[in-house]
């Protein structure tokens, strides 16, 4: 694998997003279990709410070596699970005898340029009957300079996602989240025009929004959001 250096400026930023990750890790809990591969790990920061510990690995990939240093961290110093660890590299460094009952990208595949290639590779390293769960950014009428200086590539909706996934997966779940969020981003969009957000108003987004758009998701059937979270599962 060539050095990567990861260009985001979001991760920090991110990071304290408490009920954005609840809100989300709640959905998908249920299908973290055995051995977990989270693609694009980042600085851990997902890891820390969605690893419970109970599952036998969960393997943080990551291509940044920077980035997985903190991760190490993380983990030497227990703020992550001890089931937790972590590899330099993409879906393309693994080995063939690696296997995982669930495969996870996290706001990871609007980075990678070739998404079809991506999760072809990587889906074969899923076990049968495992899942594969992929939460990203909706809507490609929503992108801004602050996805481009960020390195996506794209937005999605449901279609464009499930475009993505090969045949052998069976569709479990597919919807959008965060309805209040994406009346914010449409302001942002077509007002702000804001190249990056602010601590305040991610914290804002974060502490009003999100709770709000929890309560009201429902009521609207997963139909609107600002991401958009699909959940397929392996034929056996």
């Amino acid at each position: 694998m060539q050095d990567y250096s990861y260009i985001g400026s979001e991760l920090e930023l991110f990071s304290q997003a408490y009920n954005w990750k609840n809100y989300y890790g709640n959905l998908i809990q249920k299908y973290l279990q055995g051995r977990v591969l989270e693609v694009g790990a980042g600085i851990g920061a997902t890891t820390e709410f969605l690893c419970k510990g109970h599952q036998k690995e969960w393997l943080c990939l990551e291509p940044d070596p920077i980035l997985t240093e903190k991760i190490d961290l993380k983990i030497s110093v227990g703020r992550v699970p001890a089931c937790c660890k972590s590899r330099v590299g993409t879906s393309a460094d693994l080995a063939s005898n690696d296997w995982f009952d669930t495969i996870i990208y996290m706001d990871v595949l609007e980075h990678i340029k070739d998404d079809r290639t991506e999760v072809k590779t990587v889906t074969q390293h899923l076990s049968a009957g495992g899942y594969l769960v992929v939460l990203a950014p909706a809507h490609q009428w929503l992108f801004t300079p602050f996805d481009r200086a960020i390195g996506h590539y794209r937005r999605y909706n449901k279609q464009s996602l499930s475009s993505t996934i090969p045949r052998s997966l069976n569709c479990i779940q597919l919807i959008y989240l965060d309805s209040i969020g994406l009346l914010a981003s449409l302001g942002n969009r077509f007002v702000l025009k804001s190249k990056t957000p602010t601590k305040q108003q991610i914290q804002l987004w974060d502490k009003v929004m999100i709770p709000l758009s929890r309560n009201i998701d429902p009521i609207l059937q997963y139909s609107l959001g600002k991401s958009v979270l699909g959940i397929w599962q392996k034929q056996s």
